[in-house]
């Protein structure tokens, strides 16, 4: 059985960005759907994925909202986490190419905004991705 729209998506984008120079020189491999316990800082880890139907006469398809989390405890404060936003959209935004998403055409994937608060523990900061993608069923 294929994986449908958003898992296809996240697998897509998880092996892209370990295929990034810019962004493996911020993270290394580290991009984690649920992270480890002991987790080497910093990471990427996926937060929400909302896939919608988005379907035409003739195709199935969704319009997912994807969103990042980038994790950072740097001395430097937030400019580690804006620093690997900045590589999360140099290697997503409009590359639709860079992305393969097994069973479904990605037609669009747009970096739309970021956020960057302090963590939950006041230790570092956390940058929120948010990304939209258009995908079709292939055929």
């Amino acid at each position: 059985m294929a994986d449908g729209f958003a898992l296809a998506l996240q697998k897509g984008i998880r092996a892209a960005l370990v295929a990034n120079a810019g962004v493996t020189s911020l993270v290394s491999t580290r991009v984690y759907d649920e992270p480890p316990q002991d987790v080497t800082f910093p990471y990427l880890r996926f937060g929400d994925i909302n896939p919608d139907a988005f379907d035409t006469d003739t195709t199935e398809g969704s319009l997912v909202a994807l969103s990042l989390e980038a994790h950072s405890r740097s001395a430097s404060g937030r400019v580690e986490a804006v620093q690997i936003v900045e590589a999360v959209k140099e290697a997503l935004h409009r590359q639709e190419d860079s992305v393969t998403v097994q069973g479904h055409t990605l037609v669009e994937l747009i970096f739309q905004t970021y956020s960057v608060t302090r963590d939950n523990e006041g230790r570092g900061y956390t940058a929120v991705i948010a990304l939209q993608a258009m995908l079709e069923e292939t055929a």
